[in-house]
C-alpha cells in the first residue's frame, strides 16, 4: 500500500498499514474505487454534453469519494460493493451516451475496467493502479494529488448537503472534470494549477449549500452554553458531523429516558434551535476524535458514529459502537434505514451515568448570524482600539506531537485580541476562559469544519464594513490540518486570494518543493514556527523573551 493523504502519515507515506488503522487491502480497494470513478466520470461528462444527467450517479460519485476520506470506512466488503456499483453506473451511462450519439470509445483502462471475481482479485487490481499517471512529472503529480485530496473534502461537504436534499450541479460537473483530468497525461502545469484552485472555488459552493441545508432545516445557530458534565440516567453519545443523524437519534429516543450527548465535532449542534428544543439533548462529552479510545471506553452508554473520524473500536467497547451512513468498521454494528433501535436497545441495557456529575460549561453557536448580530460592537471595538486583532485559529486536531502549539498560541494571544475558532482543532483550548471585550467573548466558536462558510462570510462582512479587502483586515489565519476536508478549505481560501496563512503542524507530504515555492510566492503561505515568533511577526512586535 501507499497512502500520504493525511497529516499523520508516516514519513514518506504509509506503506505497511495506515497510521489511521487502514489495512493494505482496504487501501488498495479505495484506490480501485477512485480508479473506477475516473472511468465513470468520462461517460458522465459525455452524458452532460448530450443533455443526460442522472441524480443517482451524481449522488453515488460524491458519496463514494467521501468514503475514501481518512477515518470514514475501513470495511473492505463495503468497498467491493461500491466498486461494483460504480462500474454498473458507468456502463448504464455509457449505453445512454451511445444511444444519444456521444463519444464512448475511450481506451483508458478506467473506462474499460472490469472488477475481479473475488475480493482478493480486486485487491490485486487496486495494488496495480496509480492515483496519478506515473509518466507525468512530480510537480504535476503533486498538483493532481492535491486536487484529488481536495476533491475528497469537497465530496464530504456535498454529501452532507445531499442528505438534506440540497444539490449544486457545478459540484458534480467539477467532480467529473477533475477525476477525468487525472487520466490525462498531457495537461500542462498551468492547467493543473487552474484545476487545483478551481477545487477551492467549487468547494465554496458546496459549503454554501451545506450551510443553507443546515440553517434551512435547523435554524441559524445561537450562542449556547453547553454543559461538559453528566446527568444521571441512560445515555447515547453521538460523534462525527451529520446533523440529520443526530436529529434521528433525538426523535427516536423521545420519552425513553435516555440523555443524548455529543462528542467531537458534534458540539456545535447544541446551538441549532430545532435540535436544542429536545429536552433530553443534554451536553457534550469528551474532546476530539483521536481521544476516543480513552473516552469511548469510559462512556457508560451506546455510541453512534456519523460520517468521518472513526478509530478502530477497542474490544472493551466495540459492542457499544454503531456506525451509520458511509462509516464502517468490519464486525461493528451498522445502522440501516435510519433505524436507531439497536443503539437505543444497547443504551437501555448499559448502566448509563449513575449520578449527576458537575463540570465546566463551554459556549458555542457563534456562526455568522450571531457574530453579525453584534457587528456594530465589533466594528466600534476595532475603531476605538479595544480590539486590536482577530485570529482565526482552527482546523483539525490529531495525535502527532506539535499540536500543543495551538494551545499555547491561544493562551498567549494578547487580551486586546479576539480568537475565532472552528473544527476539532479547538479542543486544544475550547474550555479556556479568555474573558471578553465589551461584553463579547474573546473566544468565539463558529462551529464544525463544515461551518467554514460561516467563518468566510464573517471575514467578508467585516471587510465590507471597513471598506477594505480581507487581506487588509486585522485578521490572521492560523490553521491546523489532518485530513482532506482541511485541504479543500485551504484551497477555498487560496481561491479567495487569502494570503499570509500559517499552516501546521507539518506541511503536506504530497506537496513538492516546487509547488510549495509557488504557494509561498503567490499566497505567502508559511509553516508555523513557535507561538511567540508567529505572534510577534503578525502583530509586528518584538519576540517575547
Amino acid at each position: 500500500m501507499f497512502c500520504n493523504q493525511c497529516e499523520q502519515r508516516t514519513s514518506g507515506g504509509c506503506v505497511k498499514v495506515g497510521v489511521c488503522g487502514k489495512k493494505p487491502d482496504v487501501a488498495a480497494l479505495q484506490d480501485l474505487l477512485v480508479h473506477s470513478l475516473k472511468g465513470l466520470s468520462l461517460y458522465a461528462i459525455e452524458g452532460r454534453k448530450a443533455g443526460i444527467t442522472d441524480q443517482e450517479t451524481d449522488d453515488f460519485s460524491v458519496g463514494a469519494l467521501f468514503s475514501t476520506l481518512t477515518n470514514v470506512n475501513f470495511d473492505s466488503e463495503r468497498f467491493v460493493s461500491l466498486i461494483k456499483k460504480s462500474v454498473e453506473l458507468r456502463d448504464k451511462m455509457k449505453e445512454r451516451v451511445k444511444t444519444a450519439g456521444g463519444q464512448t470509445d475511450f481506451n483508458d483502462d478506467a473506462a474499460q475496467f472490469i472488477p475481479g471475481a473475488t475480493t482478493e482479485d480486486m485487491v490485486k487490481q487496486g495494488e496495480a493502479t496509480t492515483l496519478m499517471p506515473v509518466e507525468v512529472n512530480p510537480d504535476i503529480a503533486s498538483l493532481g494529488l492535491t486536487t484529488l485530496y481536495g476533491l475528497k473534502g469537497l465530496a464530504a461537504y456535498a454529501y452532507h448537503a445531499q442528505v438534506l436534499g440540497q444539490r449544486e450541479n457545478a459540484v458534480y460537473e467539477y467532480v467529473y472534470e477533475a477525476l477525468s483530468a487525472m487520466l490525462n497525461k498531457d495537461l500542462t502545469m498551468d492547467a493543473w494549477v487552474a484545476l487545483t484552485l478551481k477545487c477551492g472555488e467549487i468547494n465554496l459552493k458546496a459549503m454554501e449549500i451545506l450551510d443553507a441545508s443546515n440553517t434551512g432545516k435547523y435554524g441559524h445557530p445561537v450562542p449556547t452554553e453547553v454543559p461538559l458534565g453528566a446527568k444521571k440516567g441512560k445515555a447515547i453519545l453521538v460523534s462525527g458531523h451529520d446533523l440529520k443523524d443526530l436529529e434521528a437519534v433525538l426523535k427516536q429516543t423521545e420519552g425513553k429516558d435516555i440523555n443524548i450527548y455529543t462528542h467531537g465535532e458534534m458540539l456545535p449542534t447544541h446551538a441549532y434551535p430545532e435540535l436544542k428544543k429536545y429536552p433530553h439533548f443534554y451536553g457534550h462529552y469528551g474532546t476530539a476524535w483521536q481521544n476516543q479510545h480513552k473516552e469511548f471506553a469510559a462512556f457508560p452508554g451506546s455510541i453512534v458514529m456519523t460520517t468521518n473520524c472513526l478509530q478502530k473500536p477497542l474490544d472493551s467497547y466495540k459492542d457499544n459502537v454503531f456506525t451509520c451512513g458511509l462509516v464502517g468498521w468490519p464486525g461493528t454494528a451498522h445502522i440501516k434505514d435510519d433505524d436507531y433501535a439497536p443503539a437505543i436497545e444497547r443504551a437501555l441495557a448499559l448502566p448509563g451515568f449513575t449520578e449527576d456529575t458537575a463540570g465546566k460549561t463551554v459556549m458555542t453557536g457563534f456562526a455568522r448570524n450571531a457574530v453579525m448580530g453584534v457587528a456594530d460592537k465589533v466594528i466600534e471595538g476595532v475603531k476605538s482600539g479595544a480590539i486590536r486583532h482577530f485570529f482565526l485559529v482552527g482546523g483539525c486536531d490529531g495525535a502527532k506531537p506539535g499540536r500543543n502549539y495551538y494551545t499555547e498560541f491561544v493562551e498567549k494571544v494578547p487580551k486586546d485580541c479576539m480568537v475565532l475558532t472552528l473544527a476539532c482543532g479547538k479542543f486544544r483550548f475550547f474550555d479556556k476562559d479568555l474573558g471578553n471585550i465589551g461584553g463579547i467573548p474573546r473566544l468565539l466558536d463558529i462551529g464544525q469544519c463544515n461551518d467554514a462558510y460561516s467563518a468566510i462570510q464573517i471575514a467578508v462582512a467585516l471587510s465590507e464594513a471597513f471598506g477594505v479587502g480581507v487581506n487588509d483586515l486585522p485578521l490572521s489565519f492560523v490553521l491546523s490540518w489532518y485530513e482532506q476536508k482541511a485541504v479543500a478549505i485551504l484551497l477555498t481560501l487560496l481561491h479567495l486570494g487569502i494570503k499570509d496563512i500559517r499552516l501546521g503542524p507539518t506541511l503536506p507530504e504530497f506537496i513538492t518543493p516546487n509547488v510549495l515555492d509557488f504557494l509561498v510566492k503567490t499566497f505567502d503561505i508559511k509553516p508555523i514556527t513557535t507561538p511567540d515568533q508567529d505572534l510577534a511577526a503578525i502583530l509586528k512586535e518584538p519576540v517575547q523573551a
